[in-house]
């Protein structure tokens, strides 16, 4: 089987399986596979595939057929040019962290202490590292396997990162940032089971916010001005529909300077606040 008969069956049979973007999924995995860019892989349609080859395309054909989201079966996903595993034990990595990421280190300077909280796969905290270097800059999350999934990216690309196992601000008792970033779980918990199937396979941990979806950020609107020095930031990633309720939460806590910023979608997904001096 040629490249291009492969690609024009793995499509149809991710169409058939309601995949989104099922010719571009086909493409990904069969590149992947042959350790080629896309571009090569179309303008070598002609060239054929070996058993090994086709095998292992069929087998990753299966599981996205399953809906298994893409980036796990890849084992990576783009963030802020920075390549970084991906595994079920973390939320994947999405485009519209990068705008919460871009807030932070608009501010960020070297010297500067950074946390993030629920750090996953360590997105943020490493971009912030790798982009910012002379900052300090801290993570943390409840799960074990997000943390060690984020510490091997962090050695990976070699950016110095200390990781804390714990809730929230529980590792930092006593501890005061510049700048703290939370990308939390904030879907509704009566939304989960009509999440898309993809979303479904991620942990949901990562994703349930509760009965109302404003459950972490209560908490981390009340616990922060304890971890933040004089006009530090609180920076956090919302759903596009907490853009009234998350910034009056940081108005109730004493935060000021509240703004809201939009995604590249043009929806609301990053809520900035400053602790008063």
């Amino acid at each position: 089987m040629t490249i291009r008969e492969a690609l024009k069956k793995g499509a149809n049979r991710l169409e058939k399986a309601g995949v989104p973007d099922a010719r571009l999924d086909a493409e990904y995995l069969l590149a992947e596979i042959l350790r080629l860019d896309r571009l090569h892989l179309i303008a070598d349609g002609g060239s054929v595939l070996t058993d090994e080859q086709l095998n292992a395309y069929e087998q990753w054909l299966a599981r996205r057929e399953r809906r298994e989201p893409l980036q796990y079966i890849l084992g990576n996903q783009p963030f802020m040019g920075f390549m970084l595993k991906t595994s079920p034990a973390a939320l994947i990595p999405r485009a519209d962290t990068e705008r919460l990421c871009e807030a932070a280190l608009s501010v960020l300077r070297p010297g500067m202490r950074a946390l993030d909280l629920c750090t996953g796969t360590g997105a943020l905290a490493i971009a912030l590292k790798k982009l910012c270097p002379q900052a300090e800059v801290r993570a943390s999350d409840l799960s074990k396997d997000a943390l060690a999934l984020a510490q091997s990216n962090a050695e990976a690309l070699k950016a110095d990162i200390r990781f804390y196992e714990g809730d929230l601000f529980n590792p930092f008792k006593g501890e005061r940032f510049d700048l703290i970033v939370s990308n939390p779980p904030y879907i509704p918990q009566k939304d989960l089971p009509a999440l898309q199937a993809e979303v479904l396979f991620e942990p949901m941990m990562a994703l349930d916010g509760g009965e109302d979806g404003l459950s972490f950020y209560r908490r981390i609107a009340q616990e922060a001005p304890a971890h933040l020095n004089p006009v530090g930031y609180l920076m956090l990633e919302i759903g596009s529909d907490q853009g009234q309720s998350v910034p009056q939460l940081l108005a109730e806590a004493g935060f000021t300077d509240i703004t809201v910023q939009q995604d590249y979608a043009g929806l609301d997904r990053v809520v900035i606040g400053r602790r008063e001096g």
